[in-house]
Formats: structure tokens, C-alpha cells, sequence
């Protein structure tokens, strides 16, 4: 399993024994798991995170070169991981994913110091920042192109203009758009929204039951980056099954997709409209599409992206070095 110029490290992370909260959907996070780090590992590489119970498990199918013991306390890498893959920042973890009141950032602390510890003794580089956001609500085209909801004024207590002065600051952020999220209150990330399928092209979800919306998220987005193509994609949500109030469904939302330099990995969710979606995809960027069944987990509130933590280059390297020696 070797990282290239052309290739990324795919990181996913299993839950760990015994967490009430995912116990009831086990079996389908490790279906999903299994069916996607297959696709993965046959263009990219895959490292699976597990706890001592789940490792022989994973290892059984999908080999030892891609699962590594270094348990963490939640699924969904893409949050409390590193973001900017070209610059990798560290930013505090927000509250909401792991609850509220007095306790939800010392937990979203705790998950995300588990994760920091194991990168700084494998020597990753990335720099950290004590702005308040998840990797859910950093949605870039690895050229400089953010789209951040506005959440991200709120948990920091800043204006548009300071927020786009501080994070243009940082290495590797040119242009800044802050778009409402669709659905407001808890986790209110931009992945679900919209996803740069190529170097200033962005898909974004069509929503012809709220023009307003949509009028105002496209002229957020022209705002905030004016030479940003924009192109709506079919969205056929549904919220009908819902695992956890809190945090809505993913099923339909092919904006939640994980993109790389070379490929999309674009979920899929059995309906009539996959097909839809596949060729819309197609018709505005010449990266390789695979599809990715994510009916067995939308419903949780998320899905390909979401559960997904990007690396590449020497980073991927460390951390591979460091976990399977």
C-alpha cells in the first residue's frame, strides 16, 4: 500500500467495542467499511482504524496492509481530523457531534486529542488553529477555493469580513464563501450542500421546493468566489429514516462525495436518480467517478466523505510507517 503523486491515503475508523451509540448499526458501518475500502484500495490506499475486537475482522477481508490497530472514539473521521489536505490545519472540533450543554466540547475535545496524539508521534506535519469547526464544514478544491457554512461565525464569534481575513491568513486559503446551511441547528455542514468536483467547479444541491434558498446560496457563493463554476446536481433527499434527530439523513445527497485529485467517489443509494447523478458528475469534470453504495448509512447523517480523512505524501507516509511497524 504506497501513496503517489496521483494517489491519496484513505483513512476510515471502525467503532470501537461496546459503544452503545453504535451498536444497533455495527454490521452496516462494517458493510459499508468493507464495500468502500475495496473501491478504494483498487485506485487509492485504505487505512482502516480499529480496536483490538474489530482488527481481525477487518483483517480477514481486507488484509493486514490496511487495518491498523489505533482505536478512536467516533467514526467520522472527516470532523476531528486534519483539513486542507495540501496544507493540513488542525482546527477545534466542535461540540455537536458528540452532544451538548456542558460536556460537548470536553468530549469533542477528548476524540480529537485521541487522534492528535497518534499524529504527533508518527511526525505528521500540520499546523493547528484554536478556530472552532469540523472537516464536515471544509469543503475545498485543493486550489484555494473554501465554502464554509455560517456556523462557523457563530461558534467563533465573528463577523464575515474578520472570519474570511483570519482564514485567508492561513496557508493555503485564498477565497472564502459562507453559505446558510440547508438545515439549521446541529451540525449544519457545507459537505452536504455542496463539493468541488474539480479546480473551480463546485456541485451543489439543487432545491426546487426552496427557491429562495437556492437563489441565495448561489449568489453566497458567487460572492465569496466569483470565478467558481456552479452547477446543480439532482437531490433526491430523504429524511424519511433518521438514526439521530440530531444530526438529519445523508441519503440522497450525492454532495456528499470524497474528492480527490484524480477520482470522485460518489454515493450512491439505490434509487433511480444514482444514475442521474453519475452523468451530471461526468459532464462537468473529466476525473474518474466510482460509485459508492451508502444506503446502509446515510441515515446516520453522513457517508462517503464524512467518514473519510485525506492524506498525502509524506504525511500518509508517517502515519503508515508509524501504525504498521
Amino acid at each position: 500500500m504506497s501513496t503517489s503523486a496521483k494517489s491519496e491515503l484513505i483513512v476510515l475508523a471502525a467503532p470501537v467495542k461496546n459503544d452503545p451509540y453504535y451498536e444497533s448499526v455495527e454490521g452496516d458501518i462494517f458493510d459499508f467499511h468493507i464495500n468502500y475500502a475495496k473501491q478504494i484500495a483498487e485506485h487509492d490506499a485504505v487505512l482502516v482504524l480499529t480496536d483490538k475486537h474489530s482488527y481481525d475482522a477487518y483483517v480477514a477481508v481486507l488484509g493486514k496492509d490496511s487495518v491498523a490497530i489505533a482505536p478512536m472514539l467516533d467514526i467520522w473521521m472527516r470532523d476531528f481530523g486534519l483539513s486542507n489536505v495540501t496544507n493540513p490545519m488542525m482546527f477545534r472540533y466542535t461540540p455537536e457531534g458528540q452532544g451538548t450543554g456542558k460536556t460537548g466540547q470536553s468530549e469533542a475535545d477528548a476524540v480529537q486529542e485521541q487522534l492528535a496524539e497518534v499524529l504527533q508521534r508518527a511526525g505528521l506535519s500540520f499546523s493547528a488553529s484554536d478556530l472552532l469547526n469540523d472537516g464536515g464544514n471544509f469543503v475545498d478544491d485543493y486550489a484555494g477555493n473554501v465554502v464554509i457554512s455560517t456556523k462557523f461565525l457563530t461558534d467563533n464569534a465573528l463577523s464575515e469580513d474578520k472570519a474570511r481575513a483570519m482564514l485567508t491568513a492561513l496557508d493555503g486559503i485564498n477565497n472564502v464563501a459562507f453559505i446558510e446551511a440547508d438545515e439549521q441547528g446541529g451540525l449544519e455542514h457545507a459537505d452536504g450542500v455542496v463539493s468541488f468536483v474539480d479546480i473551480n467547479t463546485l456541485a451543489i444541491n439543487a432545491y426546487p421546493e426552496d427557491p429562495q434558498y437556492a437563489r441565495k446560496l448561489t449568489m453566497d457563493l458567487r460572492r465569496g468566489l466569483p470565478d467558481v463554476k456552479i452547477f446543480e446536481i439532482v437531490t433526491p433527499y430523504d429524511g424519511s429514516i433518521i438514526y439521530d434527530p440530531r444530526f438529519g439523513s445523508a441519503c440522497g445527497l450525492y454532495t456528499n462525495a470524497l474528492v480527490t485529485p484524480q477520482r470522485i467517489y460518489l454515493p450512491q443509494f439505490g434509487i433511480p436518480e444514482d444514475k442521474l447523478a453519475m452523468q451530471q458528475i461526468r459532464a462537468i469534470t473529466t476525473k474518474e467517478i466510482i460509485p459508492i453504495p451508502s444506503a446502509k448509512v446515510c441515515q446516520m447523517g453522513g457517508g462517503v466523505r464524512c467518514m473519510s480523512w485525506q492524506l498525502r505524501g509524506s504525511n500518509a507516509e508517517k502515519l503508515k510507517r508509524y501504525l504498521q511497524k
